[in-house]
């Protein structure tokens, strides 16, 4: 596994002045664009596309944007002004880059509190220096990436683009996110521990059992070898569950808050794997590069990062297997997804579960000290795949280089169809799916940039659609859907039940307002495709679908898409103004706050 000898700090910083400022420029730009937005900063239009934002502390910042879709401001970074009054009593308007001083400046106007700012402020501050040393080294083109692998395209990414502070990432060192980060895209080793029964439960679905896990990851040999270490420490190696665990959790958390049961022999370390992995953009989601086929790995994290502390619950370990064959029940009996769509289903297939032996028995314990260890196994793209076929992200599709080119637009390129073609193509492939499985069965998923991969065929044109996170992410209609038929839940319910106007905001959050407004604008700039186009397509489609189903007509209303006004849900608010930094025994629900108008609605 990496340490620090492995990264040592150099001899200079590995961020040109430059490039600090460019990133601040482009981080104050979004902060400017995604808090007017969310309506925790007001701006005020003064003409010929200009807007400026009063703040509490008497400063003003200028800016040009363009508007888009539901109400938000695309800004331009290099339009930005700032005005605060001299010593001399005069104002007087400067360009205007620092994303931090920004902050600071704006805190009472955002109605946040001085200790959850100076928190957030090391969040921004980890972006900033992540971004601006992507800006500094550079970075293939957006035609060399059309050759990448989907794990190699994952590390090139650069985070959730409705959150300002994406890379945050409380809890890692500098040291760390050049070692674990996934834009780092350094390989490392798991550390393989055997945890005793008492602790631990292993679950798979119906065709895996734990030792088929085991003979799928592990060589004979390694097997081999970590039973030998078992005997050797002087214990039954029938009596525990072995599970994969990353190296930084392993360091930070596992050796101190399960210490306790690393020195009774509860908890067994058995040495490293032979396979390398890389990070996905969620970081705790590791990919098999030595073995591609073999399974994605998903592991806890102790550090905060976009909202919440990265740790797997065990309702989500325990959940997994039974969540996956259940969803895989619906999909294989529906023809429609798996002959005409050919959607993909990643299923978390095998999971352990290890909760704490003490901290569980206390009541309210704030969650990020519950979810310290533990694994789920996941069906890996490269073999889902087709060997012709290339997966990528759809989070990858906004991605622009350092020349500003898209990435879609390099797509759109390479597959020589009409701009308006492939999106439609890109809109079927994507939404078709997803709208089946929501009106058909009252089912969503949280079908995000990085929750949600598009397939393409050897000319880059979208031709199907892979979906990822079940237990986490499924959601289900609290009202009866018959064709959704006998559901997992035992005891315990395992599936959040939602009313669908609820379940269909997933659609519409991640989707329309999470990807497809920052989508739409790079296909007017580089495709030549209007915005107003644009959504005209994505609501054709929508339309389309539903004229081919008319038997569920009910629900295209219950589920509605197309309506005038959509809630509002502000995440950047959420952690600045509204959740802020406080420990909580659980993770919170998101609520509304105010309305968008609907591109999709009829007009």
């Amino acid at each position: 596994m990496p340490t620090p000898a492995d990264h040592p700090v150099p001899a200079l910083p590995d961020v040109a002045p430059a490039a600090w400022r460019e990133a601040n420029r482009r981080l104050l730009a979004k902060a400017l664009g995604e808090w007017c937005f969310e309506d925790m900063l007001k701006a005020v239009e003064t003409g010929d596309g200009t807007y400026r934002v009063d703040l509490d502390s008497g400063t003003t910042y200028a800016f040009g944007a363009t508007p888009g879709a539901f109400g938000w401001l695309r800004v331009d970074p290099a339009s930005i002004t700032r005005t605060a009054t001299s010593m001399l009593g005069n104002s007087i308007a400067q360009p205007a880059w620092d994303a931090q001083e920004f902050l600071i400046e704006a805190a009472s106007t955002i109605d946040s509190d001085p200790s959850t700012v100076a928190t957030y402020f090391t969040e921004l501050s980890a972006t900033l220096a992540v971004d601006a040393a992507r800006i500094t080294h550079g970075g293939e083109t957006v035609a060399e990436m059309r050759a990448l692998d989907h794990t190699a395209l994952e590390c090139r990414m650069t985070g959730h683009n409705l959150l300002v502070a994406n890379k945050g990432r409380i809890g890692f060192s500098a040291t760390d996110v050049r070692a674990y980060a996934p834009e780092s895209a350094q390989s490392l080793r798991l550390l393989w521990v055997a945890v005793h029964r008492g602790l631990a439960e292993f679950r798979g679905t119906s065709e895996l059992s734990e030792n088929s896990i085991l003979d799928a990851e592990l060589d004979e040999e390694t097997r081999a070898r970590f039973t030998q270490v078992l005997h050797d420490a002087g214990v039954d190696p029938a009596a525990y569950v072995w599970l994969p665990v990353h190296p930084w959790q392993w360091d930070h958390a596992v050796q101190t808050l399960h210490a306790a049961d690393v020195a009774q022999r509860r908890i067994v370390p058995l040495g490293e794997s032979p396979d390398a992995y890389l990070p996905g953009q969620s970081i705790r989601t590791m990919a098999n590069v030595t073995t591609p086929e073999r399974y994605d790995v998903k592991l806890p994290l102790k550090i905060l990062n976009t909202l919440v502390w990265r740790g797997i619950p065990p309702h989500c370990t325990m959940g997994a297997p039974v969540v996956t064959q259940w969803l895989r029940g619906l999909v294989e009996r529906d023809a429609f997804l798996t002959e005409e769509c050919r959607t993909v289903f990643l299923g978390e297939v095998a999971s352990v579960t290890v909760r704490h032996p003490y901290l569980t028995k206390l009541e309210d314990a704030p969650y990020q000290h519950l979810e310290t260890l533990g694994c789920i196994w996941r069906d890996s793209v490269s073999a889902a795949k087709d060997p012709d076929e290339r997966v990528r992200t759809f989070a990858s599709l906004l991605h622009t280089d350092n020349a500003g080119d898209a990435f879609v637009a390099e797509l759109v390129r390479a597959s020589g169809l009409d701009p308006q073609e492939w999106l439609r193509r890109l809109f079927d492939t994507l939404l078709v799916p997803v709208m089946h499985v929501l009106y058909r069965y009252g089912v969503t998923f949280n079908p995000h940039g990085q929750n949600t991969l598009i397939g393409y065929d050897e000319n880059d044109v979208p031709t199907r659609l892979y979906l990822k996170d079940f237990v986490d992410d499924v959601c289900v209609s609290f009202t009866d859907v018959p064709e959704r038929g006998p559901e997992p839940d035992g005891h315990d319910h395992v599936l959040p039940r939602k009313h669908p106007s609820i379940i269909k905001q997933h659609v519409v959050d991640q989707v329309f307002v999470g990807h497809f407004r920052y989508l739409a604008p790079l296909c007017a700039d580089q495709l030549g495709v209007p915005e107003k186009t644009f959504w005209r397509l994505v609501r054709q489609t929508i339309l389309d679908f539903q004229q081919r189903f008319p038997e569920l007509s009910e629900r295209f209303a219950e589920y509605d898409l197309l309506t005038p006004e959509i809630p509002r849900y502000g995440l950047n608010r959420d952690r600045i103004v509204v959740t802020r930094y406080t420990d909580r025994a659980l993770r919170h629900a998101l609520y509304p706050n105010g309305t968008h108008p609907n591109p999709l609605a009829e007009h």
